[in-house]
């Protein structure tokens, strides 16, 4: 029987690893192309009455020169839905946006962690082809203007290695809204394209996330 020498399984792990990395990589790099996780909390929800739609927006967003963008992304997709924006004190829905970009791990989640929880590592870490990961996330949440209550809330994330969240904008816009509204299960995956003259990312497939 023949054993093969401790450098020569050295190498092979070696090997290995860097091909697991290369993969993870890949997924980040766009070589697969676009995806993004949606979640759900309350699929199918009651989304029964005029729509008309204020976006409420937080302190913060007023004083942000990139927010204006991110709505207007919005806008032309929930217009695309029947979507009308009114004023606050005529408006069926309140809209509320919120967002975020930061440092992201690469590794698989597991999959019975807590949507708020999974992809969201405590501590940065880098990459071993160059470029840290960012994860960026947008939850869309609609609320009835008269009763104040929350009638439907939709959570996109997707990862790459560019950290301005414009650029990741338009897919996360997309995906929240590739299907409205998203019924059960309440997790999918949303796999999207750049359109080769524009640039714009568009939906090619929506599947729900079999747990």
């Amino acid at each position: 029987m023949q054993h093969e020498h401790a450098p020569y399984r050295s190498e092979k792990m070696v090997k290995a690893i860097l091909i697991c990395a290369a993969l993870a990589a890949a997924s980040l790099t766009g070589c697969a192309g676009l995806n993004a996780d949606v979640h759900t909390p309350n699929p199918a929800a009651a989304l029964q009455g005029e729509r008309t739609y204020a976006i409420a927006r937080m302190p913060s967003q007023d004083a942000s020169a990139d927010h204006p963008q991110f709505e207007a992304l919005l806008r032309d997709e929930l217009a695309k839905n029947g979507f009308v924006e009114a004023a606050a004190q005529q408006a069926h829905y309140l809209l509320s946006i919120a967002y975020d970009t930061r440092p992201a791990t690469v590794g698989v989640n597991a999959g019975d962690c807590a949507a708020s929880a999974c992809g969201r590592p405590a501590e940065p870490s880098f990459s071993l082809f160059g470029g840290r990961a960012y994860q960026h996330a947008l939850t869309l949440r609609f609320f009835e203007r008269a009763s104040g209550k929350e009638v439907y809330k939709v959570s996109a994330m997707s990862s790459d290695r560019d950290a301005d969240p414009q650029h990741a904008m338009p897919t996360l816009v997309k995906s929240a809204l590739a299907k409205f509204p998203f019924d059960a299960p309440p997790d999918w995956r949303v796999k999207l394209r750049a359109d080769q003259a524009s640039g714009v990312p568009e939906v090619i497939a929506v599947k729900p996330v079999v747990q």
